[in-house]
């Protein structure tokens, strides 16, 4: 267990959902914290005094993780504020839902530079900061949908499960250099886009899963406050949150 205050992290797409629990979650333990965002100022700066009522420090940084110029800003800005980087976790993501028939370049391209290159673009960037750590800790959040592959989500379940095989890849390469690498895959989590769902949809969901519940964003959050304070012995993994709907 490492001691978690004046620690710093980026959490990318951390304004909204699972990445502003993720964002407040470690705040509320004493992370500073770097909330990214590509477009929503609001509900970043919403994410941001939140944390600071609580106590905590965080800023927000507005960049498209998915182009290589904007992360170099990302990075400068956070070390220009903070002058570190223990924590990186790549939690930005988009869908493009579509039947394969239907499914054109650009919904293709979109979504895997958004899930799977900007997790490229961030760690390289990064990497050289995260090895000055003595807890460096990387959390690449994946998805169910990357195990078990998802109707009208070829897009989407090829990025996510890309990112499955980079994170044991990149987590044997930096083994030896006391970095962790690790992915979360959480199941139907109660988010924004669940909740657009037609209810008939969500009932269906819902009877699917064992426990009979969606997920909530902040049992994703506390899995990644784990691997972060706890996680030393812990590399190459796949923490499976998804109420027992893969097994």
């Amino acid at each position: 267990m490492i001691e978690l205050t004046d620690k710093v992290a980026i959490v990318t797409g951390g304004s909204r959902g699972i990445g502003s629990a993720i964002s407040s979650e470690l705040a509320k333990n004493g992370v500073k914290v770097v909330v990214n965002y590509r477009s929503d100022v609001d509900a970043a700066n919403h994410v941001v005094e939140e944390v600071k009522v609580a106590g905590g420090e965080a800023i927000a940084v507005k960049a498209d993780v998915s182009h290589s110029e904007d992360v170099s800003e990302l990075i400068e800005t956070t070390l220009s504020k903070f002058g570190q980087i223990d924590f990186l976790i790549n939690n930005a993501g988009i869908t493009k839902d579509r039947t394969f028939k239907k499914l054109s370049r650009e919904d293709w391209d979109q979504v895997i530079n958004v899930n799977l290159n900007s997790v490229y673009n961030t760690i390289s960037a990064a990497l050289p900061y995260l090895l000055e750590s003595e807890s460096g800790r990387i959390v690449n959040i994946s998805s169910i949908i990357g195990q078990t592959g998802g109707f009208g989500q070829t897009n989407y379940s090829a990025a996510k499960a890309g990112l499955i095989g980079y994170t044991k890849s990149l987590a044997l390469e930096l083994a030896r250099k006391q970095v962790t690498v690790n992915a979360v895959c959480p199941g139907f989590i109660e988010t924004e886009m669940v909740q657009e769902m037609p209810d008939k949809v969500r009932e269906q969901i819902i009877a699917s899963v064992p426990v009979q519940r969606l997920g909530q964003a902040q049992e994703i959050a506390r899995s990644v406050l784990f691997l972060c304070k706890d996680g030393e012995y812990i590399t190459g993994q796949q923490l499976n949150i998804n109420g027992g709907l893969y097994m």
